[in-house]
């Protein structure tokens, strides 16, 4: 079944023009009748602002009623992530407690997947700090999150690329925290393309020496680790990387770019799935990963790859700039009020960025409400002085 499709809008273009749109009608896809069982998918979610607030602050009942939503698609819950806008001068290590804390109390045993971020931003990133001190600030909040029951998940530090001198550096700070965590934890490398601040992350500049040190912390600590989510957009590394794993430890795949051929895999192994775009992009992640439950891969297609050029549209550089399409595209379909992001993030994306984004989820099917989807455009179009 499809809605009704919204009526015309003209959209700005890169070379100044205006182009006439025809909304297409929306897709309708189905949320499952139990647990995804072919593949474990994870969206980092998002933050809502609160629009009021003065100075900057979140909307807690907004975001909690996000989380629920991606809940009701099958996808666990990526908490206190970079999609959060974690390490800003609104989530910090202060709010991004209460925000595992209440996701925590929110999600049900057995039923709703939810890891937590633990990092080390209670430490001031633009300074060094000695080896032990960054073992300490991921202590304390690997014990935070394992007090309040979820999975971990080991976020790359800004701090420990600053600090760190070798390899050596790397290897005692992640032994020191995979040692004692009491779930298996996701090991989180983020590439500079996300955040510069990580360059040389593992003590190597040479992506393939850092691999090797990558796989070498995993083999020692196997059963500690649940896997790795890999966010350096490149898919050859996350299938060499994938293929060194140890038996058990998953891939996650965190390439926004190239995902539906990850996930897929390549008849040995599969990526499972830990991505920013899927807070944007839940009901069809949804589906297609239905669709591999029942064996049928032309489905999984069918409804995944369209989404592929959104995807690297709102990922486009500079990439850390994707959380404004994420929640633009949340008010789109009606999961907030407003398209406000804490510490005015918004405005890190043009009228055009956000025009050629609307018209690329409507390509997808991914606006569930054309009606409403096209309304909400006109006013940002509004805003921006284009009528």
């Amino acid at each position: 079944m499809s809605a009704t499709a919204s009526r015309p809008l003209f959209l700005p273009t890169r070379d100044g023009a205006l182009r006439r749109h025809e909304p297409k009608p929306s897709r309708v896809f189905n949320r499952p009748d139990g647990q995804l069982t072919s593949r474990v998918l994870f969206a980092a979610a998002h933050v809502v602002a609160d629009p009021l607030a003065d100075p900057w602050a979140i909307d807690w009942d907004q975001t909690l009623a996000y989380r629920y939503e991606l809940w009701s698609w099958g996808l666990g819950v990526a908490e206190a992530m970079d999609t959060a806008q974690r390490g800003g001068a609104t989530v910090g290590w202060e709010a991004a407690r209460e925000l595992i804390r209440r996701s925590a109390s929110a999600a049900r045993p057995g039923l709703d997947r939810l890891a937590c971020g633990v990092g080390t931003d209670q430490l001031a990133h633009d300074r060094s700090w000695s080896i032990a001190q960054i073992g300490d600030a991921y202590e304390e909040q690997c014990a935070f999150v394992d007090d309040c029951g979820v999975q971990p998940i080991v976020m790359a530090s800004r701090v420990l690329a600053r600090s760190a001198r070798t390899v050596e550096d790397y290897v005692g700070v992640y032994d020191r925290i995979l040692g004692q965590v009491r779930s298996p934890a996701i090991i989180h490398w983020l590439g500079p393309m996300f955040d510069p601040q990580l360059d040389g992350y593992w003590g190597a500049k040479d992506v393939e020496a850092a691999l090797d040190v990558v796989v070498e912390i995993i083999r020692r600590h196997a059963e500690r680790v649940d896997g790795i989510k890999l966010s350096l957009l490149d898919a050859d590394l996350e299938i060499e990387l994938r293929r060194r794993l140890p038996d058990g430890v998953r891939m996650y795949t965190g390439d926004d770019f190239n995902y539906p051929s990850l996930i897929e895999g390549d008849g040995d192994r599969a990526s499972d799935a830990l991505l920013g775009i899927f807070d944007a992009i839940a009901p069809a992640a949804s589906a297609a990963t239905q669709a591999l439950d029942r064996a049928d891969p032309v489905g999984f297609r069918d409804v995944l790859e369209p989404t592929v050029p959104l995807a690297r549209h709102i990922f486009s550089a500079p990439t850390a700039n994707y959380k404004a399409g994420v929640v633009f595209l949340a008010y789109l379909n009606g999961h907030q009020d407003h398209f406000k992001l804490v510490d005015g993030l918004e405005s890190s994306r043009s009228i055009v960025h956000l025009a050629e984004l609307f018209a690329l989820a409507d390509d997808a099917g991914l606006l569930a409400d054309a009606e409403r989807a096209g309304s909400r455009m006109r006013e940002a179009l509004a805003v921006a002085g284009i009528r």
